[in-house]
């Protein structure tokens, strides 16, 4: 059960209501997941949509990977909602289903590509040490750039606070769907 009553966009405030034409006019379409309960601080919704419409739409590094991080992001918050929207867009974004799979359960993903390789080995020792050692910083910057670098943590951290939003709220998966994390 969500901790959140659904939002009454008949009364918005004013402020509520430019961040919910921002995001329902934006790349989004619509307000899904975290945006209801950000809705209820306007002041944060509206950097915080900003920056999420760029980690996900604008980020240099190939959706299909950026895609990876956010699951392996989901994944680590267990965020139900989080991993179970970008597995959909994950496999729309071209990631090999094996990869989804494999980051869903835990195994070790089949990789066919070196960049694969990198974006996992990066995102999961900083997500199970909070640290980059200097072989795998390496390995990213000489892949994706310094940009791509900090695009990879904004991501991670993006979905981080997506995760954080999603599981304090309850937010629950769409009526028929099943949590994809154990």
């Amino acid at each position: 059960m969500p901790r959140l009553a659904p939002i009454d966009f008949e009364n918005l405030t004013p402020e509520q209501t430019t961040v919910a034409d921002a995001i329902r006019n934006g790349p989004r379409g619509g307000l899904r997941g975290p945006f209801e309960a950000w809705l209820r601080s306007p002041g944060f919704a509206d950097p915080a949509q900003r920056v999420g419409a760029y980690c996900r739409y604008g980020s240099s590094i190939p959706s299909d990977l950026n895609e990876m991080a956010i699951l392996m992001t989901g994944k680590y918050w267990k965020a139900q909602f989080e991993f179970w929207a970008h597995a959909r867009l994950a496999l729309q974004a071209g990631l090999d289903p094996a990869i989804v799979e494999a980051v869903r359960t835990g195994a070790e993903p089949p990789f066919k590509r070196e960049m694969e390789r990198v974006v996992f080995d990066f995102v999961s020792e900083y997500l199970a040490t909070h640290r980059v050692s200097d072989t795998n910083y390496r390995r990213a910057v000489e892949t994706f750039g310094e940009n791509g670098v900090v695009d990879i943590i904004g991501v991670v951290g993006y979905y981080g606070l997506v995760s954080m939003t999603l599981n304090v709220f309850e937010v629950e998966l769409p009526p028929g769907e099943t949590n994809p994390l154990e």
